[in-house]
């Protein structure tokens, strides 16, 4: 079926994070929300008739994830990735951050460093705070335009440094974020190969969080960390979701692919306690990984044209806001230090003199600062809009 990606649906209402909260959020209620990433478009047809026929039979007691569920992701990552996985490795989970947050009590030691390569998706720093852990950041590098990772940095994280009291590092983990939030980087199959040599020398394991990994732009292909070789399958924790790929975020259902027996046990003693998925997030998620996908063609194209529509917006009326073009995602990454803002001079201009709700790039480490983070999965002609405002609030300033 064709669907409609250019019509606006009322939200206000329906207790959306995105849109009911901009007040309490932004402190004002005329802003245009463009700041989670929670898509504006309603879900895939397959998605929301298995929903209602599910919801049709009155029973809704505890729920386990099935055997039908289990092969879904199977064929999933197989036809998707060409990466060959066995039903036994995944385990569910209410959502990728408390994964994290699992696999990091799982992998480390109260005290223990965990590399995070900024700016990174800042929920990732109170999940090592609450591991009991502390931020090693490893800064990515800007060269013209485009993010690189600093792997002599990366080296150099586990080696003794000045204050430290032991004679090296106590590297617990790395997690790594492909594709990246929120630069739009699609890490290579070499830079991701180096990274996880890297970890091996070292005796680390690797939690990759590729929630992204699905929305990708055309001429890409994303390339699983646990697909590089043998080694680096054993050697870490694979962290995905149908929730960014088929707006499903309210679901909290994900997907965790741990190959290594080991690691996978530890992963679940450390999961005690923790709730399973809700029985509509794991319906949802093998609809939408069984009969989604005409959906989501369309979406990718769709996200596409407001990618091109955006840059070449910015380029030709916005030119001192400079985007990083994304290979992946549907976040925009703002280049502001232009405007010669601080943070809060910055976040005060977007909020009040734009009216536009983004995420301050300094939230994602002290890289981000003069960033800031659009979310450009919306009808057009709320994206038209929201740049208009900018551009208009940017024109009123002098450079």
């Amino acid at each position: 079926m064709k669907y409609d990606f250019d019509q606006a649906h009322e939200r206000r209402g329906t207790n959306s994070a995105k849109w009911d909260g901009v007040k309490y959020i932004f402190g004002r209620d005329d802003i245009i929300p463009m700041w989670v990433a929670d898509m504006d478009f309603p879900a895939a047809k397959p998605v929301v008739d298995a929903l209602r026929a599910r919801a049709e039979h009155p029973f809704y007691g505890y729920t386990m994830a099935g055997d039908n569920l289990r092969q879904a992701v199977v064929d999933r990552m197989d036809e998707k990735f060409d990466w060959k996985i066995q039903p036994e490795w995944i385990v569910f989970t209410p959502g990728v951050i408390p994964a994290i947050e699992i696999a990091l009590k799982a992998l480390t030691r109260p005290g223990d460093e965990v590399i995070l390569q900024e700016p990174v998706y800042y929920p990732f720093f109170p999940a090592v705070k609450n591991a009991g852990c502390q931020v090693a950041a490893s800064t990515l590098k800007l060269v013209n335009g485009c993010y690189y990772m600093d792997f002599e940095d990366l080296e150099n994280k586990f080696k003794a440094r000045p204050g430290m009291t032991d004679s090296a590092s106590r590297v617990g983990t790395i997690i790594a974020c492909n594709p990246h939030n929120p630069v739009g980087r699609l890490w290579s199959r070499q830079e991701m190969t180096r990274l996880g040599e890297i970890a091996l020398n070292h005796g680390v394991p690797v939690i990759s969080d590729e929630i992204h990994c699905e929305i990708v732009y055309r001429g890409e292909k994303h390339v699983p960390f646990a697909s590089l070789s043998r080694e680096l399958e054993k050697n870490c924790i694979v962290c995905m979701a149908p929730s960014k790929t088929f707006n499903l975020a309210g679901m909290q259902a994900s997907s965790i692919i741990i190959p290594d027996q080991k690691l996978r046990q530890l992963f679940k003693e450390a999961a005690s306690g923790v709730p399973d998925p809700n029985l509509f997030g794991l319906e949802a998620m093998e609809a939408a990984y069984r009969f989604g996908d005409e959906w989501l063609g369309q979406v990718l194209d769709y996200l596409e044209q407001n990618l091109e529509y955006a840059l070449e917006y910015f380029k030709q009326h916005i030119p001192r806001i400079k985007p990083v073009v994304p290979q992946a995602t549907y976040l925009l990454w703002l280049d502001c230090r232009a405007l010669k803002m601080d943070d809060m001079q910055l976040r005060n201009f977007m909020r009040s003199k734009a009216k536009v709700g983004l995420d301050d790039g300094f939230l994602f480490g002290s890289s981000g600062s003069g960033f800031q983070r659009m979310n450009i999965a919306c009808p057009r002609s709320i994206l038209v809009q929201a740049l208009g405002r900018i551009e208009a609030a940017v024109n009123s300033t002098r450079e």
